[in-house]
């Protein structure tokens, strides 16, 4: 991770057929494409991978969480069960549709805790969403339950697990709707772009439709179509789906480099006693994007992160003092700094962030170093890495 590392001759062919035929938007201009068309063939692709009947393709993996909130139904005052840890664009989709956000405590999993998901339901709740943060997931045998016993919509945010399985099945394949990134940083990237999926054809002709300003998309004239509902261009154009179409086709090549480069980073940091591993759910593998480990405290975390830098160390995060991924530094959002009037439901729904405490979860983040798994590097390269942080986390226990 991520995948524009290793971009060469296939991105370049695929983004070559686009620029050869001059149609870069993924509807219509039919007769201009000399065959090209390569979001559909993207959302093919993916729908085999994922092992999924549908696959829409958007602009970004925040619209996808936009997207899949509005096709399952989720509106002004419901309310949507989230982590903690995630990366902003969680409550930004929740928002955006008028919901509120319910931030609940993490697990060892660094994902939804059931048990505070149990705790936060009301008569409001429509969603659960989990995040699969890092590579690996929630627990999604205990969510699944969950929300079959209450009736709730359980919403899967892979955008940073592409790869990972959960007792045999891709993750964002499980839940009644998924979401995927494939920004540059994705293990698989299409420069911008993410996608929605689904086994539900109704949620599946909403996103089709509402993912480009409610069109419906029937026969052969574009000025024609109706729009039965209204909708937002959330569209991927067709140089981004070229690229993406590339990097899907070299998946199981990018996870191969992950896990062996995780591998060998997870056996030598064993052999620390003080350190310990996040919990994956039993049937789960994770996708091998990061290594996430576990300190005994947040002081030694600190310097340890600290020594990481100093010592050029990149891409471990001490997410803790992270701005983008954890709730402990989204002042913008407990106090709604907004460029607009929110409605009464948001604001009133967010009161209790106010005063709101999360000791689980500040234990678990306090604590925890996600280090990024990049592809580029060499097997010799990965093994000095170890030997280097396994030196550093000895010398600051």
């Amino acid at each position: 991770m991520p995948g524009f590392e290793l971009f060469g001759d296939q991105e370049r062919k695929e983004v070559n057929d686009v620029l050869e035929s001059g149609v870069l938007m993924r509807y219509g201009f039919d007769a201009m494409r000399n065959g090209h068309w390569k979001a559909k063939e993207l959302e093919k692709a993916l729908e085999s991978r994922l092992q999924v009947n549908h696959v829409q393709l958007v602009s970004s993996g925040t619209a996808a969480v936009s997207v899949a909130l509005a096709v399952a139904g989720v509106g002004a005052g419901d309310e949507v069960i989230m982590p903690t840890f995630t990366f902003v664009a969680s409550f930004e989709a929740i928002i955006a549709v008028g919901a509120i956000p319910v931030i609940v405590d993490i697990d060892s999993t660094l994902t939804l805790d059931p048990e505070a998901v149990e705790a936060a339901i009301t008569s409001k709740t429509k969603a659960v969403m989990p995040v699969h943060m890092c590579g690996s997931m929630a627990n999604l045998n205990a969510l699944s339950a969950i929300c079959k016993a209450h009736d709730l919509i359980l919403v899967e945010d892979a955008c940073q697990a592409i790869g990972a399985t959960y007792n045999g099945k891709p993750l964002g394949s499980i839940g009644d709707v998924g979401c995927f990134s494939f920004d540059f940083v994705k293990t698989i990237t299409c420069g911008e772009g993410g996608a929605v999926v689904t086994n539900k054809a109704r949620y599946f002709k909403n996103a089709d439709h509402y993912s480009d300003h409610g069109h419906d998309h029937e026969g052969k004239d574009r000025g024609a179509e109706t729009h039965p509902f209204l909708g937002y261009n959330f569209r991927i154009s067709e140089l981004h789906a070229a690229v993406g179409l590339a990097q899907v086709r070299r998946l199981d090549e990018f996870l191969k480099i992950q896990r062996s480069h995780f591998q060998i980073l997870r056996n030598a940091l064993s052999e620390i006693e003080a350190v310990t591993f996040r919990t994956v759910p039993e049937g789960g593998e994770e996708s091998c994007a990061f290594l996430s480990f576990f300190l005994p405290d947040l002081e030694t975390t600190r310097k340890v992160d600290n020594a990481f830098k100093e010592a050029g160390i990149d891409g471990c995060f001490h997410y803790y003092d992270n701005n983008w991924h954890y709730l402990r530094k989204w002042e913008h959002l407990v106090n709604l700094k907004t460029l607009y009037s929110m409605s009464s439901e948001i604001k009133n729904g967010l009161q209790y962030l106010k005063d709101k405490k999360f000791t689980q979860s500040d234990d678990l983040i306090g604590r925890n170093i996600s280090c990024l798994i990049k592809l580029s590097w060499t097997k010799d390269e990965v093994e000095d890495r170890a030997k280097h942080m396994v030196e550093i986390i000895r010398r600051n226990l």
